[in-house]
């Protein structure tokens, strides 16, 4: 209401210029009041959309015009069923502090009234600074999405609270002819992911600068006084009410703000953020695990580590990250199932290689070359081996932090045997353990089974699972795996030792013992629940 009132001071038509782009399905055209409008699939190659894809963050684009002042973006986006925005890039002269504020059109932000308000001193110096240099765009299409570019964060955001009462907040992604709208939470959720969580303003209505709330950072409270305590002043009385919530209620937005039951995808994002487990790297699907999930890890490490060895017998090693072309393509119907999700090197600083080298998927096809040198006699079997390390894939569109990643820590294990019966009895003892390490460890309830024809391992023989069930979305989710390989890998690679009664050479099997990145982060994510 108040944005139509000064469009209507400013004499513009209220003529909408603009296109819809959702973020999926077909192409309509719909008549609205003062123009029309276009609802096709959102654009890729955005960083800024990309990671609004990536954190499952619902969102409408916008097609238009180059809008680079408020005004002419209130006359062409007049219309839009969103909250727009004004944004300050703004330098502290004295500190070198920099300073992203986003409010809304109409306030009339007091410079000197919002140095308190970021905290800064008194004679702070708050200048515009120069927006391509810190944020990669041009002085028109500054926005709080703008902060992805920002790798050295530097760049402090602030947001007015005002915006976080709309129903949608709309500004630009990364260019002043277009424009995204999503809910203000969604708005929170995306400056958390790339490292800037927002600084909370209220502005009085009189001056526009006066703080009644600023929402403190993580780790930024007082050392601990040890004076006396005395009856609060009048002063800190005030200041004290101040902090308080619209409701009376002492708190800020470093609360959970999304609902579990309304909104489980945003929902999980803030707590393992807010919970600082997790932080969102520069690469989409490769995420910083921060201490307290590290720690998570290495108490399943340390569980699991210690009963493989004490009571299955296996040993600990460690095989290289990278694999050869041709090693990997020599099982067609394994290179088949992971060829999608492999990453390849094809280059040496500025030099091309003469074959590319792929990046880990799984390890079979780097060990079981090995395996043919080192299995001789009947007597070398069972050989039973276990690596800890990271592989890569890569396909995927939507990774999920603990549940779906391009690289994720696991264990893998790799055993040969004589007989099918003894890799049968390997396969079902390593995945009780994971049964184990899930309901008597984490306190996460799995059930048991074997995979279809269609679900398992790529090559394998047979494949068996533990799953584990995520109320919220209400879906199953792969917990851990066990796989009979057969005598598939054996062949390929000649892994042939001689039989103890006939001196005849046998094909051994392999067996595979090993869990999906979902085996470690769907507890550590059913442990934080």
């Amino acid at each position: 209401h108040m944005r139509n009132q000064k469009i209507n001071m400013l004499g513009i038509k209220k003529t909408s210029k603009f296109s819809v782009l959702d973020t999926g399905g077909a192409i309509t055209k719909t008549t609205i009041q003062g123009g029309k409008y276009n609802v096709i699939p959102t654009e890729s190659g955005n960083v800024c959309l990309d990671k609004l894809k990536e954190l499952g963050i619902a969102h409408t684009l916008y097609e238009h015009e180059e809008v680079p002042t408020v005004e002419i973006m209130i006359e062409v986006l007049n219309g839009i069923n969103a909250r727009l925005t004004k944004n300050l890039l703004l330098k502290d002269k004295k500190s070198g502090s920099i300073f992203l504020v986003t409010t809304t059109p109409e306030r009339n932000v007091d410079l000197k009234a919002l140095n308190k308000m970021l905290g800064l001193k008194e004679n702070a110096n708050l200048r515009f600074t120069d927006c391509e240099k810190l944020l990669n765009v041009t002085k028109g299409a500054v926005s709080p999405y703008a902060v992805i570019n920002d790798t050295d964060n530097v760049v402090q955001m602030a947001l007015d609270a005002e915006l976080l009462q709309s129903t949608e907040i709309c500004t630009h992604p990364l260019r002043c002819d277009r424009s995204v709208s999503v809910e203000p939470n969604a708005l929170l959720k995306y400056l958390e992911a790339t490292g800037h969580p927002a600084k909370i303003l209220e502005f009085s209505m009189e001056t526009g600068g006066a703080v009644i709330n600023v929402s403190v950072e993580k780790n930024t409270k007082p050392p601990p006084s040890h004076k006396k305590s005395s009856p609060p002043t009048k002063q800190v009385a005030n200041r004290e009410a101040s902090q308080r919530n619209k409701k009376g209620n002492k708190e800020t937005l470093e609360c959970i703000l999304a609902k579990k039951d309304e909104d489980f995808a945003g929902w999980f994002a803030e707590v393992i953020t807010k919970s600082e487990m997790i932080e969102y790297g520069k690469v989409s699907g490769c995420y910083i695990l921060r201490p307290w999930s590290f720690g998570i890890w290495e108490q399943i490490q340390a569980w699991f580590d210690r009963r493989i060895k004490e009571d299955a017998d296996v040993q600990n090693c460690y095989f290289p990250l990278f694999v050869t072309k041709g090693a990997l393509e020599a099982e067609e119907d394994h290179v088949e199932g992971f060829a999608p999700e492999v990453a390849w090197v094809t280059r040496s600083g500025d030099t091309e290689m003469a074959e590319p080298i792929a990046v880990r998927p799984t390890s079979e096809t780097i060990m079981y070359p090995e395996f043919a040198k080192w299995l001789r006699s009947h007597r070398d079997l069972p050989l039973k081996l276990n690596q800890w390390c990271s592989v890569v894939r890569w396909e995927f569109k939507y990774p999920t932090p603990f549940l779906r990643s391009r690289e994720f820590l696991w264990q893998e294990g790799h055993t040969a045997h004589a007989t099918i019966q003894e890799a049968d009895q390997m396969v079902a003892q390593i995945l009780e353990l994971y049964r184990r390490v899930y309901e008597e460890l984490l306190a996460v309830p799995v059930i048991p089974g074997t995979k279809t024809e269609k679900e398992k391992f790529a090559g394998g023989h047979r494949t068996t699972t533990v799953e584990a069930y995520v109320a919220g979305s209400g879906r199953a989710i792969q917990g851990a795996t066990s796989h009979n390989l057969g005598q598939n890998f054996g062949k390929i690679y000649h892994i042939e030792v001689e039989d103890q009664e006939a001196g005849k050479k046998i094909n051994s099997l392999a067996n595979k013992l090993g869990s999906n990145n979902s085996f470690y982060w769907c507890c550590c994510y059913g442990t934080r629940r």
